[in-house]
């Protein structure tokens, strides 16, 4: 059987103060983000992306990791996550640079994130 998720692709961190979170994850992994914009901060890791994105205090407290599965089309497969009984948790969202993703909260409350990422590329 086939499926069409393209495998685990991000973590995302939700942080108050993306400087700040920025320069400790470039202290604590070695490298520099390959990904850089005001509303999102991608660093490849393993052939996996470690994200961080900007979020208010109240936001971040128990919500604050958010895992995301690659897919070609967000939009298509968001709506055929909600066709299969998920609510909805965030909508399609483009973060720069084409990297579009979403969340859905499974029917036991799971949150399950969505990404289409032109830039990222598996490291073999």
């Amino acid at each position: 059987m086939s499926t069409s998720f393209l495998g685990l692709r991000t973590v995302v961190y939700m942080v108050t103060d993306l400087p700040a979170a920025i320069g400790w994850y470039k202290n604590i992994l070695g490298i520099e983000p390959y990904f850089n914009t005001e509303y999102y901060v991608g660093f490849s890791v393993g052939g996996y992306e470690l994200g961080l994105h900007p979020a208010a205090a109240d936001n971040v407290q128990g919500t604050n990791i958010h895992t995301y599965w690659g897919v070609e089309d967000v939009h298509q497969k968001l709506e055929q996550l909600l066709a299969a009984g998920a609510t909805e948790c965030e909508q399609p969202n483009d973060v720069g640079g084409g990297i579009v993703l979403a969340s859905v909260k499974d029917p036991w409350g799971n949150v399950f994130g969505i990404i289409y990422n032109p830039h990222f590329a598996l490291n073999n």
